[in-house]
């Protein structure tokens, strides 16, 4: 188990990426020595080295010289030059979920997990406990709206993390307080099975402390499977829910105008008050329903709860509204699996009623795509006109037969599909064909952000 001593000097590989950069800065702010590599400069990175650490544009042995110990992003392979290199030198590797514990000790850990909705949810509970003045330390899988930022260091006892399944990296974080959004395959190139990804979710209940609690969203079939499969006297459970009126916290009233959207909540039964978000979707009421649960248990009322919520704008990348040119709403998401990209054009249609919506995705990595080719296909079956990039390799080699062509192929059997070679490509079709009122929904896990730049001003 690693051991951070004062003046320690941590070196990342991968720091640009989510979830080092959000370790990185929580170190950094805690008064560590930060060093790092990656690939390419990107307002991450600079943002790192703004706040004072060191980083390596690009890999070399030398980088990790004078270390004290290495952490390397779950989409490092162990044969990375920076990590042959760190062991040469006996300096000694982890990766998040071995470094966890360490960087958590001595906190109140609530942990959200789940398939969809953990970093929205994160950032509205994270919100919360900072209005209500606990001051938690946070880490969030993008920077939140009202911060600016992906992590923080309070003088509060919690530490709010998002809990990341790929990599198993939640396996390290032993929360008393723990948030189970959904259970949904993903991931397939490290789970390769839905019963892989069922047994880490398990092993992820099975942390929480003797004493903590787990609060699960009752209408996720799996979510609840797993959470009433490990009930025992050890660990108590609450429930949220729209749908299953028998769970603890239950969402009614939802109304959809405009901007705002509104609901009331019930509390075993007990009207609690209203509740008004600036973000459309029944996927985002789960989401806040979730944090008025965990914020509750950590004794924070419901009407200071609500006041939050009511000033909450989205994280990075979620449901963000970048801007609009001559009538068109230009919206960037982060979705990247079928149930996503659903949840977020059904919310588009809530949010604009009589626009166009125009799915611009870009799908991420092939294993995902040939897992769930015909999810994707029905997935997008809401919008009027879809347009594919190519394929976002992230770690991946192409698989034969799993491209964009043959995705457009697909999808032009049931509605208007397109493909765009190029970013710059995809913006000069948009500008051609998107007239208002019309919204782009740009769903990428990648680099496809990009799209929306090229065609608001031009530039990427």
């Amino acid at each position: 188990m690693p051991e951070l001593l004062p003046g320690a000097r941590i070196h990342f590989v991968g720091i640009g990426g989510a979830g080092l950069s959000a370790i990185a800065r929580v170190l950094l702010e805690r008064g560590y020595e930060v060093s790092g590599s990656d690939q390419n400069a990107t307002p991450t990175t600079a943002a790192l080295e703004a706040a004072g650490a060191t980083v390596f544009h690009g890999h070399a042995a030398r980088n990790v010289d004078g270390a004290d110990m290495l952490l390397a992003s779950s989409a490092v392979d162990d044969g990375h030059l920076e990590l042959l290199a760190a062991r040469k030198q006996q300096i000694p590797v982890y990766r998040r979920r071995e470094f966890m514990n360490a960087l958590l000790r001595g906190h109140d850990t609530i942990a959200v997990a789940g398939a969809h909705g953990k970093t929205t949810t994160t950032s509205m509970l994270t919100h919360i406990m900072q209005h209500a003045g606990k001051d938690p330390s946070y880490i969030v899988g993008g920077a939140m709206g009202n911060t600016g930022r992906n992590a923080g260091v309070g003088s509060g006892r919690s530490f709010i993390i998002e809990a990341d399944e790929y990599g198993n990296m939640f396996h390290g974080l032993a929360p008393q307080l723990a948030v189970l959004t959904s259970v949904e395959h993903d991931h397939p190139d490290f789970f390769t099975t839905l019963e892989d990804l069922k047994a880490a979710f398990e092993d992820f209940l099975a942390s929480i402390r003797p004493e903590g609690m787990l609060i699960v969203c009752a209408d996720d079939p799996l979510a609840l499977e797993l959470a009433l499969s490990r009930q025992s006297a050890q660990a108590a459970t609450r429930a949220y829910a729209i749908e299953n009126s028998q769970a603890d916290w239950h969402a009614t009233e939802i109304s959809f105008a405009g901007e705002q959207t509104t609901f009331d909540v019930l509390l075993r039964g007990k009207h609690q008050g209203s509740v008004s978000l600036s973000l459309p979707g029944a996927h985002n009421v789960l989401n806040a329903l979730a944090a008025l649960a965990a914020a509750h248990e950590r004794g924070v009322a419901f009407e200071t709860s609500a006041r939050a919520l009511a000033s909450f704008k989205t994280t990075e990348r979620r449901f963000q509204i970048r801007g609009v040119r001559d009538g068109v709403v230009v919206v960037d998401d982060y979705a990247h699996h079928p149930t996503e990209i659903e949840a977020n054009i059904r919310a588009a249609r809530l949010r604009y009623p009589g626009a166009r919506i125009w799915a611009v995705w870009q799908p991420h990595t092939y294993s995902r795509v040939q897992r769930f080719w015909a999810d994707f296909i029905a997935a997008f079956g809401e919008a009027d006109r879809v347009l594919v990039t190519p394929i976002y390799a992230a770690r991946e080699a192409p698989l034969e037969g799993i491209t964009s062509q043959a995705l457009v192929a697909e999808l032009r059997g049931k509605l208007d599909a397109r493909r765009a070679p190029t970013f710059e490509c995809a913006a000069s079709m948009l500008r051609q064909f998107a007239d208002a009122p019309a919204v782009l929904l740009i769903f990428s896990a990648g680099d496809a952000n990009r799209i929306a730049n090229l065609y608001l001003c031009g530039e990427a």
